[in-house]
């Protein structure tokens, strides 16, 4: 049996929502196409097949939430073409062996039989222990009786003895909750009604709370009823449009946003491009921008400067020693995500060009998973190929800066030669603009930064670089 993994298993994603199905059962699947789509807090990614066979029953439809580790379908192998032999697909992603049963038995009774231990996702297993619960003590909502998150937290709360449809009715807006959402409504006096959900079918979230929270205590703040006028087109947000949205308050929020700028001659790096521009897109199929130059030129001047890759955390700075760059991408302006050049600094410009085309190409076309996503350090975006003049990008939090990098164009300049003389010149010139957490860092360290960075763009030799 192969496994075919969830994306993210860990405590900050603890159910999915299953978006859409790519195969109806009876259709053959091979495998490495994608099954289907599911979507997190996190992100949203297709699921390939981790076997070749036909999808033989599907358990949990589109639109349906559930728990990691829960079954959504049965594929029955070309050895094995029945639901009694098939290969089960769980939310995890593991492909488990459904047990064999009698020649005209149903897979159903097959997953009523099994043990409950066998049913309970690690995420139940875990409320189970943290609020002292048997599985027997709960009475199981899910597929063939399985017993799910909702069902414990019910139970925790009071709902043991409620049958399933009381449970997913009378409590279904406090079983969704998950409880460190409980605990920080409770210690903010917050009502869960009044915050607008971005998980999974408007489920509040951590982060929706502390949005909320930072939104109360903004000097000021106050919500608007905004009007609607005859003739007005009203677009309700997408999920990544209000995730998009949330992260970027949140993150103005909490970090003490300070924008400084330094204009850097690009006349080195765009000699190299000239003279490696055609060979470089007819080996590589695409064209060699600044950007690649000026990612490498930052990782060397963070190694400089090691405390703009890093996080605040409770009253102390954590500094990363593995620099991993964000590339802030363009959804089709639906929102923005940010994928992770992982040990960006051991890559050279070549090396760097085709990671970052390949980051976004699988964003666009969503097909990044959660690893390509996380553990982020430092971050750039690049307005620069729209012309921008000068941006002030929010950071992507937790890190304490994002570098956005705008257009490149020829200008005159003073130059200096070697005998000390000066002249006009025609080069290539553009801003990049730091953003920084000033509770981490003080300008002067954002201002020496800034200028090893120019220095490294200006002064390498970018040939050799290649």
């Amino acid at each position: 049996m192969a496994d075919v993994f969830m994306p993210q298993l860990g405590e900050t994603v603890a159910d999915g929502t299953v978006t859409k199905w790519f195969k109806k059962v009876g259709d053959v699947v091979t495998r490495g196409e994608a099954l289907f789509e599911v979507s997190t807090d996190k992100v949203d990614t297709e699921i390939p097949a981790q076997a070749t066979g036909t999808l033989a029953e599907i358990f949990v439809g589109e639109g349906t939430t559930v728990d990691v580790g829960t079954k959504l379908a049965l594929i029955a192998t070309n050895d094995a073409p029945t639901p009694e032999d098939a290969t089960a697909v769980n939310l995890s992603g593991t492909l488990a062996a459904a047990a064999p049963t009698n020649s005209g038995t149903s897979a159903h009774p097959v997953l009523a039989a099994a043990s409950a231990g066998e049913r309970l996702s690690p995420v139940v297993r875990r409320l189970l222990a943290e609020h002292g619960l048997r599985a027997s003590d709960v009475t199981g909502s899910g597929p063939g009786g399985r017993v799910t998150k909702d069902d414990v937290l019910a139970a925790a709360t009071g709902g043991a003895n409620l049958d399933s449809t009381t449970t997913a009715t009378a409590r279904a807006s406090e079983v969704q909750l998950s409880p460190v959402v409980r605990r920080l409504l409770a210690e903010h006096h917050l009502d869960a009604s009044s915050i607008i959900g971005t998980g999974p079918e408007g489920r509040v979230t951590r982060r929706d709370v502390e949005a909320a929270v930072a939104a109360a205590s903004a000097p000021g703040t106050t919500r608007i009823a905004t009007p609607v006028s005859d003739g007005d087109e009203v677009i309700a947000f997408t999920k990544i449009r209000r995730l998009t949205a949330e992260r970027m308050v949140h993150s103005k929020a909490t970090s003490a946003h300070t924008l400084m700028v330094k204009e850097i001659d690009f006349e080195g790096v765009e000699r190299v491009r000239r003279s490696v521009g055609v060979e470089f897109k007819a080996t590589e199929g695409f064209s060699l921008t600044y950007l690649p130059f000026i990612a490498v030129a930052t990782m060397a001047a963070l190694l400089d400067f090691p405390h703009l890759n890093s996080s605040v955390g409770d009253n102390e700075l954590i500094v990363h020693h593995a620099l991993n760059l964000g590339i802030a991408v363009d959804l089709d302006s639906e929102g923005l995500v940010v994928p992770v050049v992982k040990r960006a600094d051991a890559l050279d410009v070549r090396s760097m060009a085709r990671t970052i085309r390949d980051l976004a190409t699988r964003a666009r076309s969503k097909s990044l998973d959660v690893d390509d996503m996380s553990a982020g350090t430092f971050t750039i975006t690049n307005p620069g190929p729209y012309g921008t003049l000068l941006t002030g990008a929010v950071i992507n939090q937790p890190q304490v800066a994002i570098l956005s990098t705008d257009g490149v164009t020829r200008k005159p300049v003073v130059v200096t030669a070697p005998d000390g003389s000066e002249a006009i010149a025609i080069h290539s010139v553009g801003l990049a603009a730091l953003t920084f957490d000033h509770r981490a860092i003080d300008g002067a360290y954002a201002a020496r930064f800034l200028a090893r960075l120019a220095e490294l763009l200006q002064e390498n030799d970018w040939a050799t670089r290649l």
